[in-house]
């Protein structure tokens, strides 16, 4: 009889199996519905806002939360719009995907149950015939017991009824298109609100009127005009990078926009180098040079500032004993931030480099690899960099003098306060928790070359294409963390950063720093200079139409050497970001002659003046 009952379920589970596969082959075959451009996207939008609501959030898992924290694997089987949904969700975490199709025409649901195990986390995509699987609801079901589960569900609300035993988080849309996947997608992670109760009855449990509305906490991925911008104003960006190309300003670049918590704007352009061999990717990664600065140091700075851990007024012997004997003892941490400890700008580098400081082997010795087949000897930094940086003259104090040292002296005052490396403190603290997935130093620990933009050909010091080694010799020298310079990202990790700024220091439901904390460093805080603490600003001399010719008197961000920058203007609610490998092959002046980063920003000023003026329908 066991045997019997065995053979039975077997059968069952083999003819359903049958029935499903032929579900998806039909499916798989139906033409895609065209993604729709423009004001027309915009109106879709809102239509789809008003058919999407969200149950089963009582614990409030929606939109997810500590994202540091979650192994999240998205899972689709029939849905028709997958490939964009899951386009969306990994501009917010690493979201890895899993076609269920694959399990169910040539595995098993065990195996899918098997294979992600390791997730904390699974986001479901259902449409009509997955939902008519009683396997993938098992195995739902199973799941929500033991992890965290969001069902995307795409179809008629007479469908809802079959959900009644779930108790997982369901984001409902009955307008099947690419734009609600997109927009379903966000609304995961609170790229968008969901802001619509459900307008008619279905089951006992599915009644008109209910459902939980969620808050916008993270940025929007949508069009222009979804921020009063005409698309066709801003083409002009792609001729000023093709300017950029044709005249060898550098082989490639990113650009991106954000307006009102929204990245509007976000293309690549050109190629690694100049051979043409690798076409630039939006999840390029790029050696950010001086951005650094405040991606990085002056983030930490903030942080310990804010903790009361970290007092602006303090010198730098006051946190550094071997400094207090020397002229460094007595300058201040606000000095070195506004580049006014009257500081050289660097020290010599690789200049010093004797035979027995490096080596093409790593070893016990020689642990620090800063070049392919370049090592460099454990203690260097201790025994010449350090002793040169404490005992360099300061000539010029009171006075703007831009320092890389500047920023390697917090580097070590940061660190003797938190006992932690800085490149582990801002990992930790802030890039991870903020969802940026690709920012860090040390690249090549995470990610293949491939992945990352060359910068120079460096026949001077390294003698070698620079990939993935920090372009900077002083951070190279470093080990590849410096308080200078040695961040890598791409530019959405970025555009998140500068998001949760502008937005006063609160981002995915964390507030990461005080406004006060946001506005003191980045406001003018030198009576010499523009700058802030840590961070450049707006030049008042308008002559210098610094950094651009619109820009208004609040802007603050960076400009990196390799040809990359970040500008923040609170006045018109903008993130701007710009990425290159100017310096590729060789270090040039050309990216700045021909003015391509102002020149772009500009175009985003004027088409933000001029305005869209074409009508919300459906808004």
């Amino acid at each position: 009889m066991l045997m019997e009952t065995k053979y039975m379920r077997k059968n069952n589970r083999l003819g359903f199996t049958f029935i499903l596969s032929c579900f998806i082959l039909f499916h798989s075959a139906c033409a895609q519905i065209p993604i729709p451009t423009g004001q027309a996207y915009v109106n879709e939008e809102r239509l789809v806002e008003k058919s999407t609501s969200l149950f089963n959030n009582e614990q409030q898992l929606v939109p997810l939360s500590d994202l540091a924290e979650l192994k999240i694997a998205s899972i689709h089987f029939t849905y028709a719009y997958a490939a964009g949904f899951d386009s969306l969700l990994n501009k917010y975490a690493k979201v890895d995907t899993f076609k269920g199709t694959d399990y169910v025409t040539i595995k098993t649901l065990g195996d899918l149950d098997f294979d992600t195990k390791h997730y904390n986390t699974l986001i479901v995509q259902l449409d009509e015939q997955g939902l008519a699987s009683p396997q993938i609801i098992g195995f739902i079901h199973d799941n929500v017991r033991i992890k965290n589960v969001i069902v995307a569900f795409f179809g008629s609300g007479g469908s809802l009824a079959k959900l009644d035993a779930l108790t997982a988080p369901i984001i409902f849309c009955d307008r099947p298109s690419p734009v609600s996947a997109f927009y379903a997608a966000q609304a995961v992670f609170g790229g968008v609100p969901v802001t619509q109760k459900l307008r008619f009855s279905y089951s006992v449990k599915y009644r008109a009127n209910t459902g939980y509305l969620t808050h916008k906490i993270r940025l929007q991925y949508t069009v222009p005009e979804d921020a009063d911008i005409n698309s066709a104003d801003l083409k002009e960006i792609d001729n000023i990078a093709d300017i950029a190309i044709r005249n060898q300003a550098t082989p490639g670049c990113v650009v991106l926009v954000a307006r009102d918590g929204k990245v509007i704007f976000n293309k690549a352009y050109g190629c690694h180098t100049y051979d043409r061999t690798a076409p630039d990717k939006l999840t390029d990664i790029f050696d950010l040079a001086s951005v650094t600065k405040v991606s990085a140091t002056t983030m930490e700075t903030m942080r310990l500032y804010e903790e009361g851990r970290l007092n602006l007024d303090s010198t730098i012997g006051s946190y550094i004993p071997m400094a207090r004997h020397t002229n460094k003892d007595d300058l201040q941490v606000k000095e070195l931030l506004m580049h006014q400890a009257g500081l050289i700008p660097d020290i010599k580098t690789y200049e010093k480099l004797t035979p027995s400081d490096i080596s093409a082997d790593s070893s016990a010795a020689y642990p620090h690899k800063i070049g392919d087949h370049y090592f460099l000897r454990k203690d260097y930094f201790k025994d010449v960099m350090w002793a040169d940086m404490l005992n360099s003259p300061v000539n010029t104090r009171g006075q703007y003098v831009y320092s890389d040292l500047s920023m390697c002296f917090m580097k070590e005052i940061l660190e003797r306060i938190t006992s932690t490396p800085l490149n582990v403190y801002v990992q930790q603290n802030f890039y991870n928790p903020l969802g940026m997935q690709s920012a860090g130093f040390l690249p090549l620990n995470r990610f293949p070359k491939e992945r990352i933009i060359p910068t120079e050909d460096d026949q001077v010091f390294r003698h070698q294409l620079l990939i993935g080694y920090v372009h900077d010799p002083t951070a190279a020298l470093l080990a590849g963390v410096s308080g200078n310079a040695g961040l890598f990202a791409d530019a959405n990790d970025l555009a998140i950063l500068y998001q949760m700024m502008l937005n006063k220091g609160s981002y995915g439901g964390v507030q990461y720093f005080k406004p006060s904390t946001v506005g003191l460093f980045t406001s003018k805080q030198s009576p010499v200079s523009r700058r802030g603490l840590g961070f450049d600003r707006w030049d008042p001399n308008t002559s210098k139409h610094y950094p651009s010719k619109l820009a208004s008197d609040e802007t603050y961000g960076h400009t990196g050497y390799t040809g990359t920058c970040v500008w923040v203007d609170p006045k018109y609610n903008m993130v701007y970001i710009f990425l290159s490998n100017r310096v590729n092959p060789a270090v040039s002046d050309k990216l700045s002659t021909l003015e391509i980063r102002p020149r772009i920003q500009d175009v985003v000023y004027k088409a933000m003046q001029k305005g869209c003026n074409c009508g919300m329908m459906g808004k």
